[in-house]
């Protein structure tokens, strides 16, 4: 087996598992060129010591087909963290997310089976055709509201409200209730006090479930509450968590990504400009790069394993970076097909990538559709990334493009004469 050390040089290296071995996924640096880190992990091979957090480490997968062997072994590789998650710091700002709860993301085997036929038939009731209507008709309110400007921030004021508008509909949530659901979930991911976001969101799903029990609707949560698995109020609120979790915070940032690709790619620009690449297909090339969610997929050996000459010890944290994976220099050149692992793979794959990849298609061909001329905002320099181990997404998008012209108003004719 092989172990993490560096070659030796002339000089005399720290021993295996020194902190000094780890690379930290949570600073700013990593945050800004994340694929040059990527390549200085692949020295180890197709896993890499790196810290999650302050004094978390663990393995990280960079390889794809050994990213694919974890991911298609669930009977070797789990998901509950509760056997781990004491050892993490109790100040640790990635414990709200690390943390073990009774949902589909963190059970496995006939638990994980009844919770996830719960999660994808509350999915399963959703129109496409009528979502599709809904995201334009949101992007088009969305739109109308800064168009005479010239000006916008493509996260704040376009991704993050249309994913807010989009959930709440979808959750039959009233806006201001989803508006904190979203604020807290962003908190957790980024590690910004996340035991008191933490607390929010349980709070505030709660109030969610209270309200789906005295008024029920036609929506994802009603038919969750409606499944024939009967959820515990915990299960509700947990699984709850996931969806939201997926399908705002990450939703928005997916359309954020892919926006920024395609003011700084001329090349794929002018690709769907010119109708020889699907705005679907668009986004394909930020879900092979720069995923929303690019090292996440927790998993945990349930003894120790070998995994291509690397020892691995039972119960300690295994992260596939899907980001670095799907960029493995291994794999074909050019690749435009849809085998990235931006929504993960084997039983835990994303029961809502259809609707993910719908909402994000149609929120740019809106955007695209009315705004001509866009670029980025050349006053505001150049934009910069979240610092955060799991997600990856910008801080802001600003962006220009010239005001429609608008038709000049018909004379008036009041006060002439016959």
């Amino acid at each position: 087996m092989t172990d993490f050390s560096p070659p030796l040089s002339g000089v005399l290296q720290p021993p295996p598992g020194c902190p000094a071995h780890r690379t930290a996924l949570y600073t700013e640096d990593f945050a800004a060129d994340p694929h040059t880190v990527y390549d200085d992990l692949r020295r180890h091979g197709p896993t890499a010591p790196v810290d999650i957090a302050p004094s978390v480490p663990a393995t990280l997968v960079t390889g794809y087909q050994c990213a694919l062997h974890v991911l298609k072994d669930p009977g070797l590789f789990v998901k509950d963290s509760r056997p781990w998650q004491d050892t993490v710091p109790q100040d640790s700002p990635i414990l709200a997310v690390v943390s073990w709860r009774p949902n589909a993301l963190f059970a496995d085997g006939v638990a994980h089976a009844r919770l996830r036929d719960a999660v994808s038939s509350s999915l399963r009731g959703v129109d496409l055709m009528v979502l599709r209507t809904q995201v334009t008709e949101i992007a088009d309110t969305l739109i109308a509201g800064f168009a005479d400007s010239g000006r916008v921030d493509l996260l704040h004021d376009y991704a993050k409200p249309l994913a807010l508008a989009v959930f709440t509909r979808l959750f039959g949530c009233p806006h201001d209730l989803g508006q904190r659901l979203m604020v807290d979930t962003q908190a957790i991911f980024d590690g910004a006090d996340p035991e008191q976001a933490n607390a929010r969101l349980g709070h505030t799903l709660s109030e969610l479930i209270d309200l789906k029990r005295r008024r029920p609707g036609r929506d994802v949560v009603t038919r969750l509450m409606q499944h024939p698995a009967r959820l515990s109020q915990e299960e509700l609120a947990a699984n709850l968590l996931v969806m939201m979790g997926a399908g705002s915070e990450p939703e928005a940032n997916l359309i954020g990504n892919a926006l920024y690709r395609l003011l700084t790619d001329t090349a794929v620009a002018d690709d769907v400009a010119e109708g020889t690449m699907p705005v679907e297909d668009a986004l394909d090339t930020v879900l092979w790069r720069d995923p929303p969610m690019s090292n996440y997929l927790l998993t945990f050996p349930t003894g120790d394993v070998d995994l291509d000459g690397v020892c691995l010890a039972a119960g300690q944290p295994v992260v596939i970076s899907i980001a670095a994976a799907n960029t493995d220099p291994t794999l074909p050149p050019g690749q435009r097909n849809r085998a990235h692992l931006a929504f993960s793979a084997g039983v835990h794959a994303c029961p809502a990538q259809q609707m993910a990849r719908l909402i994000a298609s149609a929120a740019i061909d809106t955007l695209l559709d009315r705004l001509h001329g866009l670029r980025l905002d050349p006053a505001s320099g150049p934009p910069r990334w979240r610092a955060a181990p799991f997600t990856r997404g910008l801080t802001a998008l600003p962006a220009v493009f010239p005001p429609p012209v608008r038709p000049a108003p018909e004379p008036s004719t009041s006060g002439a004469t016959s």
